[in-house]
């Protein structure tokens, strides 16, 4: 069969462009798209062999179109867009009748006209295309005659806040967005864990085909060599459907990246790519029965036996099973995190690849798994138990990358200090907090957007009778309830994200640093995901206890993030105690002694006293500064750091030991944290704020973060008053600063919602469809 070019198309096979165009400037064709648009084209008679194939061939996700190609698609549209009268609404199907007969190639004959027609509108209705506002989108990408829209409340632009908050993700995350779309991403209301669990496998195993789930891994084992492109498809995910987006984080994220962190080249070649294309699955075991947190004690062993240089791998009792092992039921090899045994001497926590399933699916000896059952929720994600029976695996299996077993069966390592080892491995899949952290936000800006746009539809109770009922988003305690939320997710947003690209670039000078961020950022923002998709539901009435309105889903499916990658109390302690030693490299190394020779180095430290002036300060210009807030936040964080020193070296001087001293602190260590994560939070987000040029959505962002530091400050005001920071009157004029702020912000709402880029198709909420009869 002999090929055609663009140039060489009939009339009605440039009349597809419009189609194609849509499809690849998202930069994705869909599954269910890929098979409607062949269908079409195999069944349309007017088009030649040759034709169908060229066509056909721009469908593969694998197989986009060139520059050049992609230049005279373009071309052809412009041209077209530009005689469209604007005094009249058109369809996509309409401007692609005008492309063919405004052919070069070919004049297409009037009498074909109605059944072209009838196939390209069929066609458009077939793949969901909304005709007016694609039309105007397109339109508007070519600089053609459009659509005035109506005119909106907000003081900015809600696309221009969008691409800000994207940032320099935006062609992945829009991609990503555009994909889940398609109905094949729906899941809908699955109740049966089996059913559920077969749906997210098939809709992870399409995103392999898309390209997504190797992003992170070098680019010669399938992928760009990005964590920055793998964290933005995560949280992009994590707007749709939390089962999908934990799925493919165990494969892509936990297994796959522990290949590829703690693993050398001879295993990034066998492993990488097959896992990237989910012909690997595979599982993260690390979490035990006894052991969540305490990963340094795990208890499976990992014993070297030189004779047949291998590892045997073994659960000595039922309480060392791996627990909660995601994947579990679906993998067939698992990254065993265990105490390597060389020569009778344990050289800590090391991780090895055992394969526990054959090629056809089948257990291998000496392994148990069980299933986990019904949880609260994720029930699409195959969460299962593994115990090892003195399982033999390759000495290669052992991922080397921070210690190795050499040919005489020696026990090497680049690192020496085992404390230093272990943290340096854990500091490697940090990433995985940072992603837990932000998909929470994916979930909470869900729950805000159907919350928000539900109040902006419905009404209760009027003014007088016979009046117009008052709108729900109108009402003070409604917006006091949602629009903190929404200001601290977009403050939290901002954290997270800079922390992923800082991350995605990091050196291993950097790690101590992001690992304590990681951790801060990750509680603090799980938690308010928790308390924000809660006030959502509620601020829906008896509609949000509807699982058809999806926050039955998102509340179930989101509650394990304040536990899973580290329960969130318990980070907050690993928080507190890398502020003590500021970050110093030997208290990761030597334990608590390292803590208690910095406290030593506090005494006598003594903070700025206020004056009267300042702390009664209540003029408004003085509270809405950037200056205040930044003190303020500062303050609180230093201070909470210096009492805490105090305190504890007041107890190492009754004669505690180190450990004791730091259980009768642990409440203040918590608290500590909280405040450096608050204050961090409101820092890395005025950071971004200063990196953006002059705009309306800056005076919108700059608003925000003003916001969320008088309610921060409002909300520990209790602190301030006892520590002499501020007065009561000052603590009064806070407050009501806080209420005027939240009665400006009321008209930003709807735009500040839609800037999050989710589609109703993600939403899946039919509260939104609501409306008064």
């Amino acid at each position: 069969m002999t090929t055609v070019t663009e140039h060489q198309l009939s009339p009605q096979a440039l009349s597809l462009i419009p189609l194609f165009y849509i499809g690849w400037s998202d930069s994705v064709l869909s599954p269910s798209e890929m098979k409607l648009i062949h269908r079409k084209i195999e069944s349309m008679s007017f088009l030649n062999p040759e034709e169908k194939a060229y066509l056909i061939r721009y469908t593969n996700p694998q197989n986009p179109p060139s520059p050049e190609v992609f230049r005279f698609w373009l071309d052809s549209l412009r041209t077209a867009a530009m005689n469209m009268p604007t005094d009249q609404k058109q369809s996509l199907a309409q401007l692609a009748l005008d492309i063919a007969r405004a052919s070069q190639s070919g004049q297409l004959n009037p009498a074909d006209e109605p059944a072209l027609g009838k196939a390209l509108t069929e066609l458009e209705q077939e793949l969901g295309i909304d005709t007016e506002e694609d039309l105007l989108a397109m339109l508007k990408q070519l600089d053609a005659p459009h659509l005035s829209s109506q005119p909106k409340l907000a003081s900015f632009e809600a696309k221009a806040m969008q691409a800000i908050l994207d940032g320099p993700r935006a062609a992945t995350v829009n991609a990503v967005r555009q994909l889940l779309k398609d109905p094949f991403f729906q899941a809908g209301i699955l109740r049966d864990k089996e059913e559920h669990r077969s749906r997210i496998l098939e809709m992870t195993t399409e995103l392999a085909k898309q390209g997504y789930g190797s992003l992170a891994y070098p680019n010669e084992y399938g992928g760009k060599g990005d964590m920055g492109e793998y964290i933005a498809i995560f949280q992009t995910l994590a707007t749709h459907n939390l089962s999908l987006t934990v799925k493919f984080g165990v494969q892509f994220g936990l297994f796959g990246g522990a290949v590829y962190h703690l693993g050398t080249e001879k295993h990034h070649r066998k492993y990488l790519e097959p896992t990237g294309t989910t012909d690997l699955l595979g599982c993260f075991a690390m979490t035990e029965t006894g052991h969540g947190s305490n990963v340094k004690d795990l208890e499976t062993t990992a014993t070297y036996d030189h004779a047949t240089r291998s590892i045997v791998v073994n659960s000595p009792h039922f309480g060392a099973g791996k627990e909660y092992i995601g994947n579990a039921l679906h993998g067939s090899m698992a990254a065993v995190f265990a105490q390597l045994i060389v020569d009778g001497v344990s050289h800590g926590i090391h991780c090895v690849l055992v394969p526990y399933r054959d090629s056809t699916g089948d257990l291998l000896p000496g392994i148990e798994v069980k299933d986990c059952g019904y949880k609260l929720g994720l029930n699409g994600v195959d969460n299962g138990r593994l115990w090892f029976n003195q399982v033999r695996v390759p000495v290669d299996n052992l991922l080397n990358r921070y210690g190795d077993i050499d040919v005489q069966g020696k026990y090497i390592s680049p690192i020496e200090n085992p404390n230093k080892r272990f943290f340096t491995m854990l500091g490697a899949l940090v990433g995985g907090r940072i992603c837990v952290g932000l998909g929470g936000l994916g979930a909470t800006k869900t729950a805000l957007t159907i919350a928000i746009r539900y109040a902006l539809k419905r009404r209760q109770f009027a003014p007088k009778d016979g009046e117009m009922e008052t709108l729900l988003m109108d009402y003070p305690t409604h917006q006091q309830r949602l629009i903190p939320l929404l200001v601290k997710t977009y403050v939290y947003h901002f954290a997270l994200n800079r922390l992923g690209e800082t991350y995605a670039k990091a050196k291993a000078d950097d790690m101590r640093e992001i690992e304590t961020q990681a951790a801060g950022l990750k509680a603090m923002a799980t938690w308010h995901t928790t308390h924000a998709i809660q006030e959502c539901r509620e601020a829906c009435g008896g509609k949000g206890y509807l699982a058809e309105n999806n926050f039955a889903d998102l509340k179930a499916d989101s509650d394990i993030f304040t536990t899973f990658e580290g329960d969130n109390t318990v980070l907050l302690q690993l928080v507190a105690k890398g502020l003590l030693t500021e970050f110093k490299q030997s208290f990761h190394d030597d334990g608590f002694l390292a803590v208690m020779r910095y406290l030593g180095g506090r005494i006598g430290q003594t903070l700025t006293t206020y004056n009267s002036y300042f702390t009664g300060n209540t003029d408004m210009e003085h509270l809405m500064s950037a200056e205040f807030h930044a003190d303020a936040l500062r303050y609180r964080q230093e201070r909470t750091l210096i009492a805490l020193s105090d305190r504890m070296r007041k107890y190492l001087g009754k004669r505690l030991g180190p450990y004791e001293a730091f259980l009768k602190c642990q409440v203040h260590m918590v608290n500590l944290a909280k405040a450096y994560v608050e204050n961090l939070a409101y820092t890395e987000m005025t950071t971004a704020i200063k990196s953006l040029p002059a705009s309306q959505e800056r005076a919108m962002l700059e608003k925000m973060a003003a916001y969320y530091a008088l309610n921060t400050i409002s909300d520990d005001k209790g602190w301030y008053l006892e520590s002499g920071y501020m007065s009561g009157d000052k603590s009064k004029a806070i407050r009501r600063a806080q209420g005027k702020m939240t009665q400006e912000l009321r008209p930003e709402v709807e735009e500040l919602v839609a800037a999050f880029g989710i589609s109703d198709a993600s939403l899946d909420a039919e509260i939104l469809n609501w409306a008064r009869p």
